[in-house]
C-alpha cells in the first residue's frame, strides 16, 4: 500500500545538507559522460543523482541501472519477507509470459481480445471454484487488488439497499456496515470513502480474535447493508464463521423482514479453502444463498505478482444496473465496473497460466505444504517452552486453546485433521517466559530476526485485545521445509541471545533510521515514534500488515 507522501523542496533540504561530505569537497568534474564502467562515470563521487527535482541533463543508462540497482539492494529479500501475504516467486514459464505482455492494457478490450478470453475464464474458473449454482449466472472482473474488489462488492450491496428502500419509500440517508475490529484497512476504507457507517466490533480471545457472532446479533437494524466477513484474518489467520453468521441473518431475515447480504473478503483464502482438505471448516462460499459476492487478491495465494485481485457476484441481478458503464473505446464497446482504467493485464496471463499449469491437484498440493509447514513451524515455537501460539491450524480438529505442557498432535494425515485456517503462525512470548526474564521486549526478537534478513513482525492485536503482542510468520509457497528448518533454528538462537543479554545490550540495537525521503515526505511515523501519531490505536485504522 502505497503512503501518502508530501512534495520535497530541493532547495530547503540542500541548506540542510550544506555540510554533507560530498558538498564539502567542493570539486566538480566536467560535463563529460564518457565512461568505461559505471563506477568510472562522473556520478561515482562527483555528482549526485537528481532525487527531487529533474535533471536538466539525462546521465547514461547503464549509470543508473547501476546505482539504482545499487540502492534497492539496500531493500530486504522478498522471499525472506514472511510479514506479506503477497506472493515473491512464480516459475521462468510464467515470468517469461509476463515479460512479452508487459505492455499490454487491460482496458484495450478491442485491441486485446485473445488476452480478455483469458480474463474471461479466470471469472469463470474462479467462480467455480466457489460454487457458482446452478441457474444464476456469475458475473465478476478482475481489480488491481482485494482493496478495490472490496470497494466494489461494498458499493453493490449499498445500492441494492438503497434501491430496496427506495422501492418501499423508506429513509435511506443512515447506511451501516458490520465488521470485525480485526478487519484489514480497505474495509474501513470503503466505509469511510463511500459513507457508510462502519460497525467495527471487538474481538476476543473467546471468538479467536475474529467476527464474534454474537455481537453481530447484537448489532444489526434495517440500516445495515451487510456484513463484511472475513475468509481467513491478516492478524492470526483464522477463517471467520461465515455459516454460523448466516444462520443468523437467516433467523433475523425471520422475525423483522429485513433481508441482509453478506460479502466473503477471502483476500487469502479464497485460494485456499477451495483446494486444501479441511477447506474451510464450514460453508463460506456460494453454497449459502446469503453470501452474495466473494473478493480475492490473486496476487496473494493464487500465486501471481502483486497486481491483481478478482471480485465475483453469484448472479448477474446482484450487480445494480446504473452501476455498470458501458464504454465506447477504441472501436468497441465494452461493460465495466472498476474504480481502475488503464492497468496493466500481464498478471490475468500470469493467472490464467497459473490456473491451466497446476491444475486444482497443484494448488491443493501447494497449500497442503504450507499449511504443514506452518504446523511444524507451530509445533517447534511451543515445544520450546518460551512461545505460545494464537493461531490454532496445528490443533486437533476441535481443539482452539493453548495448554502449557500439552503434547503435539502430529497423528493428522491431511489438513481436514486439523482446525482450518490460513497457513500463518502467530505467536507470542508465554507468561512464564516473561516472569522468568522480564527485561526481554518481544520485539527484540523481530530487531533480531532482521538482523538475519528475515522480516517477521511484532505488533498489537486488534483493540481489546491489544495488550497482547505477536509476531507473525506467513508460510508462502517458497517457505519450504529447508527453511522452515533454518528458521526454526535462527528463531531459537536469537530467543538465547536475548535471554543471556542486559537491558543496555537489547537497547544497542535498533531498526534503520530513517532516510531523508521519509523524514520530510512522509505524512507517518517510524515505530519506534508511534506514540506521535495523531490518534491513538483504539481509534485508528489498522494495516494489519498484510
Amino acid at each position: 500500500m502505497a503512503g501518502l507522501a508530501s512534495h520535497v523542496d530541493p532547495d530547503e533540504l540542500v541548506k540542510t545538507l550544506h555540510d554533507h561530505p560530498t558538498h564539502k569537497a567542493g570539486h566538480r568534474s566536467s560535463r563529460a559522460v564518457s565512461h568505461t564502467t559505471p563506477y568510472s562515470s562522473r556520478y561515482a563521487s562527483a555528482t549526485e543523482l537528481s532525487k527531487f527535482r529533474i535533471p536538466h541533463d539525462g546521465a547514461p543508462a547503464d549509470v543508473v541501472h547501476q546505482l539504482l540497482k545499487d540502492e534497492l539492494d539496500l531493500d530486504g529479500r522478498p522471499s525472506l519477507n514472511l510479514a506479506s501475504f503477497v506472493g515473491t516467486y512464480m516459475e521462468h514459464e510464467a515470468e517469461q509470459l509476463m515479460i512479452e505482455n508487459l505492455s499490454k492494457n487491460l482496458s484495450d478490450a478491442d485491441e486485446y481480445p485473445a488476452m480478455m478470453d483469458m480474463h474471461a475464464r479466470c471469472v469463470s474458473i474462479i467462480a467455480d471454484l466457489w460454487g457458482a449454482q446452478k441457474g444464476e449466472k456469475a458475473i465478476g472482473s478482475a481489480t488491481t487488488g482485494s482493496s478495490e474488489a472490496i470497494h466494489l462488492g461494498g458499493l453493490a450491496m449499498k445500492r441494492r439497499w438503497q434501491e430496496k428502500r427506495q422501492a418501499a419509500g423508506k429513509d435511506t440517508s443512515k447506511p451501516n456496515i458490520i465488521m470485525g475490529a480485526n478487519a484489514q484497512v480497505a474495509l474501513e476504507k470503503f466505509a469511510r470513502y463511500f459513507e457508510v457507517e462502519a460497525r467495527i466490533l471487538p474481538v476476543s480471545e473467546k471468538s479467536s480474535y475474529r467476527l464474534d457472532p454474537e455481537l453481530v446479533k447484537e448489532n444489526l437494524d434495517e440500516n445495515t447493508i451487510g456484513i463484511f466477513v472475513i475468509l481467513g484474518s491478516t492478524y492470526t489467520g483464522h477463517y471467520e464463521p461465515v455459516e454460523e453468521i448466516s444462520n443468523i441473518l437467516d433467523e433475523y431475515e425471520k422475525k423483522t423482514g429485513n433481508s441482509i447480504d453478506i460479502h466473503v473478503d477471502a483476500a487469502s483464502g479464497g485460494f485456499i479453502a477451495p483446494f486444501t482438505h479441511a477447506k474451510a471448516g464450514q460453508k463460506w462460499n456460494f453454497e449459502l444463498p446469503r453470501v452474495k459476492s466473494i473478493n480475492t487478491s490473486g496476487h496473494k495465494f493464487g500465486l501471481v505478482y502483486a497486481g491483481v485481485g478478482w471480485i465475483i457476484w453469484r448472479d448477474q441481478s446482484l450487480l445494480p444496473k446504473h452501476l455498470v458503464f458501458e464504454l465506447h473505446y477504441l472501436g468497441g464497446t465494452e461493460e465495466s465496473y472498476t474504480l481502475n482504467f488503464s492497468r496493466p493485464g500481464a498478471q490475468i496471463i500470469a493467472q490464467y497460466y497459473n490456473l491451466i499449469h497446476l491444475g486444482f491437484n497443484g494448488y491443493r498440493g501447494i497449500m497442503e505444504n504450507a499449511l504443514a509447514n506452518a504446523r511444524l513451524l507451530s509445533r517447534a515455537l511451543e515445544t520450546t517452552g518460551w512461545y505460545r501460539c494464537v493461531s490454532d491450524i496445528h490443533r486437533k480438529r476441535g481443539d482452539f486453546k493453548y495448554e502449557k505442557g500439552k503434547a503435539q498432535y502430529e497423528e493428522g494425515d491431511t489438513s481436514a485433521d486439523y482446525n482450518a485456517g490460513l497457513p500463518v503462525v502467530a505467536f507470542t512470548l508465554t507468561d512464564d517466559f516473561h516472569k522468568k526474564y522480564p527485561h526481554v521486549k518481544q520485539e527484540s526478537v523481530s530487531n533480531l530476526l532482521r538482523a538475519k534478513q528475515y522480516i517477521i513482525p511484532n505488533y498489537p492485536l486488534p483493540p481489546n485485545e491489544d495488550k497482547t503482542e505477536i509476531l507473525r510468520v506467513v508460510v508462502r509457497e517458497s517457505l519450504s521445509l529447508d527453511m522452515i528448518d533454518r528458521l526454526i533454528t535462527d528463531i531459537c538462537h536469537v530467543t538465547e541471545t536475548i535471554v543471556n543479554s542486559d537491558t543496555a545490550d537489547l537497547a544497542s540495537w535498533q531498526p534503520q533510521t530513517a532516510s531523508i525521503e521519509k523524514q520530510h515526505s512522509s505524512q507517518g511515523v517510524l515505530k519506534q515514534h508511534k506514540h506521535k501519531a495523531k490518534r491513538p490505536m483504539d481509534q485508528g485504522v489498522h494495516r494489519s500488515v498484510c
